[in-house]
């Protein structure tokens, strides 16, 4: 479980995320992995996540997100993609008020950061089958993604392999 500060909202602590990654996140679905990774290694703030259609997903964080909009923490703005659907970009409006990053947390959102989206969705998807208890995570994640692991699983595993390396409170399961 990862050491909540008790002086901040959670509001503040998904804005901090957005922050703490120079100030902007693109996608909805980058800013849930990136959340759900800083979750499982102790670097969160202790946002809740189930299994959806993208892999892990936190309804809480999602509306702390709207929350932070609200109190002018972050702003969100929606583009439309050349394939027609939609996607968010979210700007901090604020900087971090405490300034420093954990450099582990900093690692961490770096390479969630700069990933490819699906290559993301499929590393954070093994982690949490794996926190699940699925005994070959890798095998699910391409079970229930087969386009996006064909093509990109082996990016994915790549991805794990460096957000392996990273020295955080508690360690991302060994898959």
């Amino acid at each position: 479980m990862p050491v909540v500060n008790l002086n901040k909202t959670h509001a503040e602590m998904a804005a901090d995320i957005i922050r703490d990654a120079g100030g902007e996140v693109v996608g909805r679905t980058r800013l849930q992995k990136m959340a759900y990774l800083l979750e499982i290694t102790g670097l969160g703030a202790d946002f809740s996540f189930e299994y959806r259609h993208y892999g892990p997903y936190s309804e809480q964080l999602a509306n702390e997100i709207t929350a932070a909009c609200f109190w002018d923490m972050i702003s969100e703005v929606e583009h439309t993609a050349v394939w027609g659907g939609s996607y968010s970009i979210f700007k901090a409006l604020q900087s971090n008020p405490k300034g420093k990053i954990k450099p582990a947390r900093k690692e961490i959102i770096d390479l969630a950061k700069d990933a490819n989206p699906i290559t993301l969705e499929l590393a954070a998807t093994a982690a949490f089958l794996a926190k699940e208890g699925d005994s070959d995570p890798w095998s699910e994640t391409s079970r229930r993604k087969p386009e996006k692991a064909a093509k990109y699983l082996d990016d994915a595993r790549n991805l794990y392999a460096r957000l392996l390396k990273v020295k955080t409170p508690n360690p991302l399961p060994a898959i």
